[in-house]
């Protein structure tokens, strides 16, 4: 069994180009005992892993070079020496951008495929619908009436975060850059207010729409956009940190502006915070999202690439705000 690959060519320096990416084939061998032989069927392309492909320290060790790709994927079992899992058993794991590939039993998570889509345990289920349930409950802890703002509101995270905070009866505010986007979130997602950040009248347009001030900001961007929010924060609000992703191919260190004046003198709370912080509690969360899926109360948005070869494309997609809701790549289909 022959098996394309995807591995990380040089650190870039700024913006990834199709040049950090080196494509391999290599011959895929029996898998020992406790492993299984993946078919990959959908990967998850997500904002961390350009951390990743930094050599510095963070909260995921970072990619070596010439080292295969690795993030979310959903794979199919098609060959087994694991008493844990059958041939035709559809898993999840944190697996590499291969078409296919050996895992050993211990990385992997059974899916259930009469639960719904498969593709859900990589959006709204998974990794992003976690980290937006923890981050706005356990951080922002968003009161009916209050004030939300959500950058990156168009993502896989903040389409969720913006629908947690409906059901809490809060007001909800998008930021977001394209006028599909801002149509998307205000006409099916329902948020009250969303801002285009590409405005000229940006600061003023935000400040319209959060008239009251901002209780809670889920910050997934960082950058001027945050810099304009936390301008308009009131007393005791808080502050998710989810991600950075207008600082992450920056080639020079970011100057903006002091945040600790305004947090002291609201008395704020801003916290950065991983998904994996919340590990032990996560069926929690899946359990309400799924819940709230099924009574219609959260609607689940994907932009799917097809083919293997789409992964960098994807990749470098996110950058470029290419998607509404999550990001996938698929792959192969599920054998008969």
């Amino acid at each position: 069994m022959k098996a394309k690959q995807i591995r990380l060519a040089t650190r870039p320096n700024g913006m990834p180009t199709y040049e950090t990416f080196k494509w391999t084939e290599e011959t895929v061998a029996d898998p020992a005992q406790g492993e299984v032989v993946l078919k990959s069927l959908y990967a998850s392309v997500d904002p961390y892993m350009r951390g990743r492909m930094n050599d510095r320290k963070s909260y995921v060790e970072p990619y070596e070079v010439g080292e295969v790709i690795a993030g979310g994927v959903i794979a199919e079992v098609v060959m087994t020496n694991s008493t844990q899992f059958e041939v035709g058993d559809i898993v999840i794991g944190n697996l590499g951008w291969a078409t296919h590939q050996i895992a050993h039993e211990d990385s992997l998570r059974k899916i259930d495929p009469s639960k719904g889509p498969l593709t859900n345990h990589l959006g709204i289920l998974g990794m992003p619908g976690i980290t937006a349930y923890f981050g706005l409950l356990d951080i922002g802890k968003p009161a009916a009436g209050e004030t939300v703002v959500v950058s990156g509101a168009a993502g896989a995270v903040g389409t969720v975060v913006g629908q947690i905070a409906k059901i809490v009866g809060a007001k909800v505010v998008g930021i977001a850059g394209t006028e599909e986007k801002i149509s998307y979130l205000k006409h099916e997602l329902q948020f009250d207010e969303v801002v285009n950040y590409k405005s000229e009248n940006f600061q003023e347009e935000l400040k319209a729409a959060c008239a009251d001030g901002v209780d809670v900001y889920y910050d997934n961007v960082g950058g001027t956009v945050s810099d304009a929010v936390l301008r308009l924060i009131n007393k005791y609000a808080r502050i998710p940190v989810c991600g950075q992703i207008a600082l992450y191919n920056l080639e020079k260190p970011d100057l903006g502006v002091r945040v600790q004046p305004n947090l002291l003198v609201n008395s704020a709370l801003m916290k950065g915070f991983i998904v994996s912080d919340y590990g032990a509690h996560f069926e929690e969360a899946i359990t309400d999202l799924a819940k709230w899926l099924k009574e219609g109360k959260l609607q689940s948005k994907e932009t799917v690439l097809e083919g293997f070869e789409k992964l960098p494309e994807a990749f470098l997609g996110l950058f470029k705000g290419d998607n509404i809701g999550k990001y996938l790549v698929k792959i192969a289909e599920p054998s008969e």
